[in-house]
């Protein structure tokens, strides 16, 4: 990547990559969604090891990626946390 030449540029990229990451994350919700249907209850949903899991995967791969592994940590934990509260929110509309 070129490095950028004036904060408008380094500005215009990011905007470019939160559109990239919002099409990424309206995928995964997708995901989520398809999740919710083989998940029997809202202990299948919480799924505390399985965030584990995926926090130390995640950990790993920013490392390796050039990302802080601490900042890959907290945006995850924090993405886990509202996908968690949307999965929640759809077991309760199906009544379950």
């Amino acid at each position: 990547m070129d490095a950028p030449e004036s904060l408008a540029e380094v500005r215009s990229r990011i905007d470019a990559l939160d559109g990239e990451l919002v099409r990424l994350l309206a995928e995964r919700q997708e995901l989520v969604r398809a999740a919710a249907a083989f998940k029997a209850d809202e202990q299948a949903v919480r799924a505390p090891d399985r965030v584990e899991q995926v926090v130390a995967k995640v950990r790993a791969r920013a490392a390796e990626a050039g990302l802080a592994p601490e900042v890959a940590e907290a945006v995850w934990r924090a993405m886990i946390a509202a996908f968690i509260d949307y999965e929640l929110a759809r077991h309760r509309e199906s009544g379950r």
